[in-house]
């Protein structure tokens, strides 16, 4: 598990010396805030995805600052934000966006979809006309975005201890059935291998 997450971690240095979180300082530098195991990494990305739905930018802010108050890993919380990016923008705006109005019990505005799938809002602020948009598009988007941060968190916390124990079993199990191919080989098996290889 931690071999496979250490390909897409962040380094530790390129944290302390991000722009937006090296005000934290000597904090960062704390060894419990980088510890891997099955305590801190499910709550870790359970932080990141919360924070990666709940607002559009600093969400790497907001998870590293929450990680270090809830004794996290900052680099898994960090990471996990990457829920969304540049190419799930788009997609899951206007799907948060529909989840709102459906929880509003409003119709979805084809206008509304085109102000988010074009960017969010492409407005002219001299035509006063258009500003509507603005609350037709945030209200129903913010609560569909606060409903996939608190869904997500939570359904990714329990789905990374599931995976977390799916993991360990299967090392488990791995380590079981060599051991059980040694128990059952010959005696100088081994050897012969080792010579045969060698020819």
């Amino acid at each position: 598990m931690k071999k496979y997450f250490n390909k897409w971690l962040p380094a530790p240095e390129s944290i302390h010396s991000s722009r937006l979180l090296k005000w934290l300082g000597p904090i960062l530098h704390q060894p419990w805030l980088w510890q891997f195991n099955r305590k801190t990494v499910p709550k870790s990305v359970a932080i990141g995805v919360f924070w990666g739905f709940i607002i559009p930018v600093f969400q790497s802010v907001g998870a590293a600052i929450t990680a270090v108050y809830f004794r996290g890993n900052v680099a898994v919380a960090v990471l996990s934000t990457l829920v969304t990016n540049p190419f799930t923008y788009a997609p899951i705006y206007i799907l948060g966006y529909k989840v709102g109005t459906l929880l509003l019990g409003q119709a979805v505005d084809p206008a509304s979809i085109a102000a988010l799938d074009g960017g969010m809002l492409p407005i002219e602020p001299e035509k006063v006309s258009q500003w509507h948009l603005v609350g037709d598009v945030l209200k129903p988007w913010l609560l569909g975005m606060t409903f996939f941060a608190v869904v997500g968190s939570v359904s990714s916390y329990f789905l990374t201890i599931g995976l977390w124990r799916v993991a360990v079993f299967s090392r488990l199990r791995r380590k079981r059935l060599r051991a059980q191919e040694r128990d059952s080989s010959p005696p100088g098996n081994g050897h012969d291998r080792k010579d045969s290889d060698n020819l």
